[in-house]
């Protein structure tokens, strides 16, 4: 059984860094994805990052150039590393992975993963 835990979320103040951490357990060898995605309030999740198994990553547009997505396996912990921060980056953030490869639905989307953290909450001031 998959469990994420996300932490590191904080308030933060805008210019500044943050890294958020997802504890990962139970995994299966073959995985597709695992991805950080993010809400506000009233808004809908949305994709902020992914890395496939081979280290292949993608970033929302909105953080490109700014957040970075990164995989420990020896540590079974997934990263998002958020610099430059901006007062629209105020969200829940939730880490998710995907063992089941859906067919005809998009990595980018939230429909795509099966497993799903608490969230850590980031605030920016």
């Amino acid at each position: 059984h998959v469990q994420l835990v996300e932490s590191g979320g904080d308030a933060v103040q805008a210019e500044g860094c943050l890294r958020l951490t997802c504890a990962v357990s139970g995994l299966p060898e073959k995985w597709y994805w695992m991805a950080w995605f993010r809400q506000a309030p009233g808004r809908a999740r949305e994709k902020v990052a992914l890395i496939s198994p081979r280290g292949a990553t993608e970033v929302a547009d909105s953080v490109a150039g700014r957040f970075t997505i990164s995989y420990d396996r020896s540590e079974s912990e997934l990263y998002l590393h958020m610099s430059k921060i901006i007062v629209v980056d105020a969200a829940m953030y939730y880490c998710a992975a995907d063992t089941r490869n859906p067919p005809g639905v998009s990595a980018r989307s939230p429909e795509n993963y099966n497993y799903w953290g608490q969230g850590t909450q980031v605030a920016v001031s």
